[in-house]
């Protein structure tokens, strides 16, 4: 199936990469392939271009250059901020407070502590998928030595109250961690005004290349946070992440951010539109509904149920428009969602409900021509028992 075929519906998964991004790749893919690390001026050239980088992520979410680390994406982030935390604190305890409806990244990470003798509480959420601020001050007890709560749900969009959450955090004198993997470049924030210790992303939620990505971890006083390697061998990455710079990674995932800090609010007013728009027209079908708060809810997703309707056999129909079931790591696999059954949904919903998801590069006739096409599907797989 060619590209242009295609209308993509599942930017929450991965996002297209913005042609101008891979422009400023090529030449680091090409004919400056010097490695960042090496002391000779072709290195040097390889080294500016990551420090620029470097420069072009702390803008965007307010913090300073050397409070980043590089690395392949969320999901790496993820352990070694979890990971590293846990083992370098562990004197002070063994306990971590996070949430049911977590990436898998977070909540495996936290199942492979539990083998080695951490204690961790998976606090459940309201039905619209938001975390009830008194619990989490109930849970957190002396020994605990981190909570992380993801800050954009990337199945239903629902945005948590993070700064509230920090607050909360920080008051028991613990370390606050989020995975802003669908907030960065989308909303608007700085981690220190928020109280964010620790933060994680990735490069292609926000028109970049795949394989790259970000810890942000708090280098300054208060709540000055210390890791323990997980990666060791050259000691790149401040030790904390050795291994050669993926320098044009390094370079696509900067110029992401300064595109998206630049244009975030026109890119917000179309695809909110667009997202509206689609989001009407699809609740006004009989027995639809929406997952998830209206209101607290990141403006470029609709998780949708159709009731009594197949979410597999509605994505097999659906043939060249791309939406998905649930999270990307895990979709391939025919089984509800653990975000909508932490919501309280039965199995037959989670099973009958679909993702959708938009980017900039979506547009109306995209939309309009997925409206149509979902409408017919529905009808011509109504019929079928499920």
């Amino acid at each position: 199936m060619e590209s242009k075929d295609i209308i993509y519906l599942d930017n929450n998964a991965t996002t297209p990469i913005d042609p101008r991004v891979l422009d400023g790749m090529m030449p680091y893919l090409t004919n400056l392939y010097g490695n960042a690390s090496s002391r000779h001026k072709f290195g040097m050239q390889a080294d500016i271009a990551v420090k620029n980088a470097r420069k072009q992520v702390s803008d965007l979410i307010g913090c300073e250059i050397n409070e980043l680390i590089f690395t392949s994406g969320a999901t790496e982030s993820i352990n070694l901020a979890i990971k590293g935390i846990a083992e370098n604190y562990k004197d002070k305890g063994k306990h971590i407070v996070t949430i049911l409806t977590e990436h898998s990244a977070v909540l495996d990470t936290c199942k492979e502590l539990e083998k080695n003798g951490y204690e961790v509480t998976y606090l459940p959420v309201k039905s619209d998928g938001l975390l009830d601020l008194d619990i989490i001050e109930k849970v957190i007890r002396k020994d605990t030595i981190l909570v992380s709560v993801m800050y954009v749900n990337n199945e239903t969009g629902v945005i948590q109250p993070i700064k509230e959450i920090a607050e909360i955090t920080h008051k028991a004198g613990s370390i606050f961690m989020t995975d802003a993997t669908q907030a960065v470049g989308k909303l608007r924030f700085n981690v220190n005004d928020m109280g964010i210790d620790v933060l994680t992303m990735s490069a292609h939620k926000i028109y970049g290349p795949k394989g790259i990505g970000v810890l942000y971890f708090k280098n300054k006083r208060p709540n000055k946070v210390r890791l323990k390697a997980l990666i060791h061998g050259g000691g790149h990455e401040k030790g904390y992440r050795s291994g050669t710079l993926n320098v044009p990674g390094i370079v696509g995932l900067g110029a992401a951010c300064e595109y998206v800090d630049k244009e975030m609010d026109k890119n917000e007013k179309h695809i909110r539109e667009l997202r509206d728009y689609l989001e009407r027209e699809l609740l006004n079908i009989e027995n639809t509904s929406l997952n998830g708060n209206k209101e607290s809810r990141l403006y470029n997703v609709s998780n949708i149920c159709f009731k009594g309707i197949s979410s597999e056999a509605l994505i097999i129909g659906l043939d060249n428009i791309m939406v998905s079931n649930g999270s990307a790591c895990s979709s391939s696999l025919i089984e509800p969602s653990h975000v909508l059954k932490a919501m309280g949904q039965s199995d037959k919903s989670a099973l009958s409900s679909i993702r959708i998801s938009l980017s900039k590069a979506n547009n109306i006739y995209e939309i309009n021509h997925a409206l149509i096409t979902i409408k017919k599907t529905l009808l011509s797989i109504s019929s079928l028992n499920f």
